[in-house]
């Protein structure tokens, strides 16, 4: 039984919307950042790099309490101006590949992320988990959702539909083209229907944004030990999110990059390749692979394709299925000598919206000896291995759709 819960956002005024919305921080180049915060006063950039006023670098807790002073001059400036009523939000984004993505902005129930009713697919890291719940405890405010997924449900289509038919509240364009629209829903009966529907959802999933959620999560419970006055209504119970019915949601793959063979020579790295895979040289055009637990291979100015045989490897649970994890299991550890995916500075990754034409320019630049490309994880493997309560390797998905910060602001 899924919770969600209309709230009063805070949004920028309908004239500067546009201005306002960003891309995560670290997501710019810093001429990027700085080009956006030279020539754009209203940019969200301000709020999270409060420090680019003083010319300065601040970090820790002092950045934080920076940023929820840039939060709030925003606020007395007319630049964010609070709903007077508790609503839910639809919300519709057009990318320039013309991908349509339609959901609904509310918050979400921190107690069903910790009772499993919102699943998880992907580890997190406890370190960023508290540094990420410091921050939200200093600064007071989500402003970028966290991305669920649920069940496609005619109901909530229907009303997703019915309400795009009216005036959005909000409609422009970013520079990378996409489309941005949003629409209010206050309407008590309609805001209703909704939470019966997700009601009756027993589980619900996290496509994108673990940490936040996780972190949501730790907040949340420093703050019920806390309150002894608790009754969990209060906002820190909740998170704000955008869900969207697993239909809308894109996956692609995240392709590997490998800076060096092990010291082991071109001839022998195949060699023991040869044990686990079935190796054809497809010369130097660029190719990808066609089905799951076959990967494209770029290595000496050349394309493999690397087909799995069966008999080496078995196959147990939903993880075992994965190809980042298959990969992982078969060649990035064993050969290679890649254990750690996260902190190893032998290995990058590039996402599969680029062509394998970036996995061939980057191995031929010199700085990496071998590329490997895969198919894209599908929305019921990641299911299938949340519910078995297994983890992703890292940077096993690419997720669309891509959420902007700053358009509405859940508080707490």
């Amino acid at each position: 039984m899924a919770k969600v819960i209309p709230f009063k956002a805070v949004r920028p005024t309908r004239a500067i919307v546009g201005l306002v919305a960003a891309r995560p921080y670290q997501s710019y180049t810093v001429d990027e950042r700085e080009s956006r915060m030279d020539y754009n006063p209203f940019s969200f950039l301000h709020i999270v790099n409060p420090g680019y006023k003083y010319d300065k670098v601040i970090t820790g807790e002092e950045r934080y309490k920076l940023v929820k002073n840039r939060y709030q001059e925003f606020k007395e400036g007319g630049v964010f101006v609070q709903d007077e009523k508790p609503s839910f939000y639809v919300y519709k984004i057009v990318n320039r590949h013309g991908q349509e993505f339609n959901g609904i902005i509310a918050a979400t129930s921190a107690e069903d992320y910790e009772n499993d009713v919102i699943k998880k697919h992907e580890d997190t890291l406890a370190k960023r988990e508290k540094t990420f719940k410091t921050y939200l405890k200093t600064v007071g405010f989500n402003a970028e959702p966290v991305l669920l997924t649920y069940p496609d449900n005619n109901t909530i289509a229907k009303i997703i539909k019915d309400t795009q038919k009216g005036h959005a509240e909000f409609e422009f364009t970013m520079t990378y083209k996409d489309t941005h629209y949003l629409w209010k829903i206050d309407n008590e009966a309609t805001i209703d229907a909704i939470q019966k529907e997700f009601e009756l959802m027993n589980t619900i999933y996290i496509a994108d944004g673990h940490h936040r959620s996780a972190s949501s999560h730790l907040l949340f419970k420093d703050e019920k030990a806390s309150n002894i006055n608790h009754n969990g209504l209060e906002s820190y119970n909740f998170f704000m999110s955008y869900l969207i019915p697993e239909s809308d949601l894109v996956i692609h793959e995240f392709n590997r990059l490998i800076k060096d063979l092990n010291g082991l020579s071109k001839e022998a790295f195949l060699i023991k390749l040869d044990a686990i895979y079935r190796i054809e040289n497809r010369g130097a055009m660029p190719y990808s692979p066609s089905k799951p637990h076959h990967f494209s291979m770029y290595l000496d100015g050349e394309f493999y394709s690397l087909y799995l045989r069966k008999t080496y490897y078995k196959f147990n649970t939903a993880l075992d299925r994965l190809d980042a994890q298959l990969l992982y299991k078969t060649i990035l550890q064993p050969i290679l000598g890649i254990n750690d995916l996260r902190n190893d500075n032998r290995i990058e990754y590039v996402n599969g919206r680029h062509e394998m034409i970036t996995i061939k320019s980057s191995v031929d630049s010199g700085k990496f000896k071998v590329g490997f490309g895969m198919c894209p994880t599908t929305v019921q493997q990641m299911k299938q291995i949340a519910d078995e309560g297994l983890k992703m390797p890292p940077k096993s998905t690419y997720i669309l759709p891509k959420l902007r910060s700053g358009i509405t602001i859940y508080e707490f």
